[in-house]
């Protein structure tokens, strides 16, 4: 039994009445929100340890809620949406969101998912934080400090510069990166992950052109 406070956030009544008493089985505690505004007051008041988010809500829509329950909690979100385009998925991933799980989906894999997001947490937490000389991770603030400039990134940009800058002067494969960033049900989204370097190189202008380094075909490294 764990314990721990998931936060469901759906418009869908049936949802509701099929994920509550399953989650409930394996042990979670449950809060049920059917709107964004809802779900905003119960994080506020009752601060959950995962969130699962549906992107078609009736007065905010998920895009936007993902950012605020970004900007307000460290608890990671799975994006369970009927939205099956690759640039919503992108955008959720890349805003923040730990997962994202396709409707409709099966009970095993989303508890699966559920609980490879919050093994990865605990996990993560015990983990030390990379440093270079030319570079500073700052985990609780989500920024990373190079060349004397302090740059925020989102959960994903900072997991996997941290993930790259761990195996310095290492080539990993884009299997290994997805599959440590993303999970398992990932590892063969190369087309996500070369969006996401893109994204973190940008972000980190001169710095992340001259450090992070692209092996073609393979993965890419920390130089």
């Amino acid at each position: 039994m764990t314990g721990q406070t998931l936060l469901v956030v759906d418009d869908e009544p049936q949802i509701h009445r099929f994920l509550t008493p399953a989650l409930q089985a394996e042990g979670y505690r449950v809060l049920a929100a059917a709107r964004g505004e809802d779900a905003l007051r119960l994080l506020a008041r009752d601060p959950p340890d995962l969130i699962l988010l549906d992107l078609g809500l009736p007065d905010i829509d998920g895009q936007t809620l993902l950012a605020d329950l970004r900007a307000l909690t460290r608890a990671p979100v799975i994006v369970v949406s009927a939205r099956d385009q690759e640039r919503e998925k992108i955008a959720a991933l890349d805003a923040g969101a730990s997962d994202y799980v396709e409707k409709p989906f099966g009970l095993g894999e989303l508890l699966a998912r559920i609980r490879n997001v919050l093994r990865w947490r605990a996990e993560a937490a015990d983990e030390p934080v990379p440093q270079d000389a030319d570079i500073t991770l700052d985990p609780n603030r989500m920024t990373v400090t190079a060349a004397g400039e302090t740059l925020e990134l989102t959960r994903l940009q900072f997991r996997l510069l941290a993930l790259l800058l761990t195996h310095r002067g290492r080539v990993l494969t884009h299997g290994q990166i997805l599959k440590s960033v993303w999970g398992p049900a990932h590892t063969e989204d190369v087309a996500y992950l070369r969006v996401y370097i893109g994204q973190l190189r940008r972000r980190l202008g001169a710095f992340g052109d001259a450090h992070v380094k692209t092996r073609a075909g393979v993965g890419y490294y920390f130089e």
